[in-house]
């Protein structure tokens, strides 16, 4: 992702490897060694692709024993905000060792790029991978909403820095043939100040793509979530922004209807959202106009994952759907 109002960036097992991208530098590939168990060393790596911003790369570590283990490296080649998202992800994954929320071991990290190329962090490999095939979603998104009513539980002794939003009025791209009218009252909406609301621990890029299910499932009637990745933006604010967050990507991914269906299942899964229908709304619009700013970015990696059916065209037009659809339904 390149900022915090996007809409997809999966990782780990998601997507089919770039092998050509799978080399490790070699001043990064030391600091691994580095950090590794004695008598350790790496026998394989795999570039996985899906993200936007970062570069990651399946390690397979080989041990004295002959037996395997897998880690994962996350590196950031010149984005300006590295050293942050690093350390919050480095914080992040330490905080949540021993919580009721499965996600990577930290292993190391180097935000500064002191020892290695460029910012990185290496975390342990979890099972499974994100699904984002329209079979299932039926039994998924239930799970989707308890994963993320569990995040926001967490209470931390030091809370993450606040929430940022950088989609603007003047940023919003209106989808060629959108409903222009419907588009200039979103817009509108997002011109005034932020409803009030009580902070909530955030994942600020929770969504299909950084959910790891099971897979193959030993049950496809009972799926399992096995992770949550991808917490370089974790955050304090509103517990809407979340859900509106993965809201958007299931509207995108699986239709308009099923934006409105998982604030729905969130709140059955026991979270609180705002008081009132507008401010509700306030959130939902803002995300949704975020994702109008860089539809192919966003769409590029579900057709990469076998989705080719959302092409940037066919991704606007439910996203044009959706933001109408929330400007009538929630009224």
């Amino acid at each position: 992702m390149t900022h915090p109002d996007d809409a997809l960036s999966p990782h780990h097992d998601a997507l089919p490897p770039h092998q050509d991208a799978a080399t490790v530098r070699p001043l990064t590939r030391a600091w691994v060694s580095r950090h590794l168990e004695a008598g350790e060393r790496i026998v394989g790596t795999v570039a996985l692709h899906g993200g936007i911003t970062a570069e990651m790369r399946r390690l397979t570590i080989g041990g004295r024993d002959g037996g395997t283990r897998d880690l994962v490296l996350r590196t950031f080649v010149d984005v300006e905000q590295a050293e942050d998202w690093l350390n919050r992800e480095a914080g992040t994954l330490t905080l949540l060792t021993g919580t009721g929320v499965r996600a990577p071991g930290l292993v190391a990290a180097d935000p500064t790029a002191a020892q290695c190329e460029y910012p990185s962090l290496l975390m342990t490999h979890l099972p499974g991978s994100p699904v984002i095939a329209d079979a299932g979603l039926e039994k998924r998104v239930p799970l989707l909403a308890g994963q993320l009513v569990a995040i926001h539980a967490l209470r931390p002794a030091e809370r993450p820095g606040k929430y940022v939003t950088l989609t603007t009025p003047d940023t919003v791209v209106t989808p060629q043939g959108a409903d222009a009218t419907a588009w200039a009252a979103a817009i509108d909406m997002i011109r005034s100040p932020a409803p009030p609301y009580e902070g909530r621990f955030l994942h600020r890029d929770f969504q299909p793509g950084n959910v790891l299910f099971d897979a193959p499932s030993p049950s496809p009637e009972a799926p399992r979530i096995t992770g949550v990745i991808d917490w370089v933006q974790t955050s304090w604010g509103p517990a809407d922004l979340d859900v509106a967050h993965c809201s958007t990507s299931l509207a995108l991914l699986h239709g308009p209807a099923w934006g409105l269906r998982f604030a729905e299942a969130y709140e059955k899964a026991g979270g609180s959202l705002a008081a009132t229908t507008d401010e509700r709304r306030y959130w939902l619009v803002r995300d949704a106009l975020a994702a109008s700013e860089e539809v192919q970015e966003v769409s590029q990696p579900w057709r990469e994952a076998g989705r080719t059916e959302l092409t940037p065209r066919t991704v606007e037009k439910r996203l044009d759907t959706y933001v109408t659809t929330l400007l009538d339904t929630l009224r």
